[in-house]
């Protein structure tokens, strides 16, 4: 029943306003892709996804010998100093957030929280606005040098370190200059959709329940865990696995920190066998996990290319930039569901921009694709630069409305995965 209903959905019934502003596409020669004129090309729309900066880890190793978070690491370089206002998604007050009071219950060595944004973050950030301004301001004339509300829309998950990973984000991408306030919309953890919630999806918590710990029992994974915990002193039966070695071990290489001789001899292979657990976790050819993990945030990214090609949508209804402030448990399932996921773990400061653009002539609509700068060929896309019917198809395999959502969410488990596993 369920493969019935969520079957793979191509573009042309996402509507009949798709269907028009794409009709020129049927018409289109499969070759034609390598005649496109680049220079008839114009920017109409950037979505960017990235993850926050650099920052403390989120759970201490059990070691007698810890790596010391003082809280001169919190240093606020002065250029990245901009003011922001946080709403919810309607406008209203800031939600709470309960991650951020988790974080302050854990104090690390030296006296930081758990999971701060640090100078190290807020400096990769702003560099990252720098690249961005770059691209979009000098570049090409595509923003205003500053900030302009009505040309940007920023949204953020609802803890503090993606907050502030914004905040100089834009403080890099319009050097602190603004014509008008700077808001941040979030929204509550529990309907919260740029990260997999598995709080709000019991579908999504049955499906993975179990597998974490079932990951570091694969053949492989179970040997090479035991290896680095033996070199490390940390007892088989502390509750260690890759993901948390590499976040310890990512946090204190970034931030030159004396780190344990065992994780850096054992560097790449932690990174591996983290993304081969968080692979085991979400697995790639289980479409409804992809599909509840990040459907929803598809379905945004997806609206608001469709809101820019409709020529019925009114003045004013679109933006020029989309910035979300995500997580790597963002980017991986999103990476994975756009087919370009290099198999290497997302790292602090990382960006998937999202260019629209429009033929002058044709006015045929093309999708370009980056991950970390780097161009990047999305599944289902015959070239680098993609048709935007193409792209969208792609998307369309894992997109899902907040109604579908729901629906896959409550759905009863028919085969009972989630029991087994």
């Amino acid at each position: 029943m369920i493969s019935r209903i969520f079957r793979v959905r191509m573009w042309a019934p996402v509507g009949v306003l798709t269907s028009l502003a794409y009709c020129l596409h049927e018409r289109r020669g499969a070759d034609d892709q390598n005649s496109v004129d680049r220079s008839l090309l114009e920017l109409k729309m950037v979505q960017v996804v990235f993850r926050h900066g650099a920052r403390s880890p989120l759970k201490a190793l059990p070691r007698e010998e810890q790596v010391e978070w003082k809280p001169q690491l919190l240093e606020v370089p002065p250029q990245t100093r901009f003011d922001y206002t946080v709403t919810n998604l309607a406008g209203g007050p800031k939600p709470h957030s309960p991650f951020d009071s988790q974080y302050h219950e854990t104090t690390l060595k030296g006296g930081m929280f758990a999971g701060q944004l640090t100078k190290v973050g807020m400096q990769q950030m702003f560099a990252l606005g720098e690249r961005l301004r770059k691209n979009y301001v000098e570049d090409i004339p595509f923003l205003s040098p500053t900030f302009n509300p009505l040309e940007v829309f920023i949204r953020s998950t609802n803890i503090y370190r993606n907050l502030e990973s914004t905040r100089c984000l834009l403080a890099g991408l319009f050097q602190c200059q603004k014509e008008g306030p700077i808001i941040i919309h979030t929204d509550e953890a529990s309907s919260e959709v740029l990260y997999p919630n598995y709080q709000n999806c019991q579908r999504l918590r049955e499906r993975t329940r179990g597998r974490r710990q079932a990951a570091s029992l694969q053949p492989g994974i179970s040997e090479d865990l035991k290896k680095v915990k033996e070199g490390m002193g940390i007892a088989s039966s502390d509750g260690v696995d890759f993901l948390i070695l590499l976040d310890n071990m990512a946090a204190e290489q970034v931030h030159s920190l004396p780190s344990c001789p065992t994780l850096k001899r054992f560097a790449w292979m932690i990174e591996q066998r983290a993304v081969d657990t968080a692979l085991y976790i979400l697995q790639r050819e289980d479409r409804e996990s992809l599909q509840m993990a990040v459907g929803q945030f598809l379905h945004i990214l997806e609206s608001n290319l469709l809101k820019v090609v409709d020529p019925a949508t009114p003045p004013g209804k679109t933006r020029k930039l989309y910035l979300y402030a995500a997580h790597d448990v963002t980017l991986m399932p999103l990476l994975m569901a756009l087919g370009i996921f290099d198999h290497k773990w997302p790292p602090f400061a990382v960006d998937l921009t999202m260019e629209l653009y429009q033929h002058r002539e044709s006015k045929e609509w093309f999708v370009q694709l980056y991950y970390r700068g780097e161009e990047q060929v999305p599944k289902g896309c015959p070239d680098r630069l993609c048709p935007l019917d193409k792209f969208l198809n792609t998307m369309s395999i894992y997109t899902l409305s907040p109604e579908k959502y729901h629906t896959l969410c409550s759905e009863a488990q028919v085969m009972g995965l989630g029991n087994r596993e």
